[in-house]
């Protein structure tokens, strides 16, 4: 598959590049950016981990996990990181964190648009689920207004702050999304590397 590149009306996905991890940063060393998920602020060494993996993720074969910067349309610099990582059964498990700055936007449920249309439209998957912290409300309005469905809680799924947490869980499946206007995947498609069964096209 060629590098991803997904564009929405306002976003794009594209691949991690070394230059993020400042940008990365911002997001995973904050108290507050990080307060509803799965693990405590990061520190630059770990940070540059993450950012090391995500470029090498990029050039497994088979590539089973997509580690994105979000941008704003038009712009290169990274207000956020998504993740789809791929499953058995044409299943994959996304997560996303923005900056602050970036929050109370939309820029949530057009995340989970893109990853979504990466998940069904390029990579032909049938089910997609994320997990949130059940004290994250915000981030259970955007996966809901993104088309998903609450499924359940799974108990003490986490252990994050010296305690164990729940998650609450959500899900689509590829018949249920409607993809919003200005979804463009055909630049994340390599044509030769097309799923089995058809082209993709622009919106699904």
């Amino acid at each position: 598959m060629t590098p991803v590149h997904l564009t929405g009306p306002t976003l794009a996905l594209r691949e991690v590049e070394a230059e993020d991890t400042d940008d990365l940063l911002a997001i995973y060393g904050d108290p507050e950016a990080t307060r509803h998920l799965s693990f405590e602020p990061r520190t630059r060494k770990q940070v540059e981990a993450i950012t090391a993996r995500s470029i090498d993720s990029a050039h497994a074969t088979p590539r089973t996990e997509f580690c994105l910067a979000v941008t704003r349309l038009g712009e290169h610099r990274l207000i956020g990181y998504a993740r789809l990582a791929t499953e058995p059964q044409q299943a994959a498990t996304i997560g996303f964190a923005l900056h602050p700055a970036a929050w109370g936007k939309g820029h949530g449920t057009e995340t989970v648009h893109l990853l979504c249309a990466l998940g069904f439209n390029v990579l032909g998957l049938h089910r997609i689920w994320a997990a949130r912290s059940p004290l994250n409300e915000a981030s259970a309005r955007t996966l809901l207004r993104a088309g998903m469905t609450e499924d359940g809680r799974i108990r003490d799924h986490v252990f994050v702050h010296d305690a164990w947490r729940d998650s609450i869980t959500y899900s689509i499946l590829e018949h249920e999304w409607a993809p919003i206007d200005g979804l463009d995947t055909m630049s994340a498609l390599d044509r030769s590397a097309a799923p089995p069964g058809g082209e993709t096209v622009p919106g699904r």
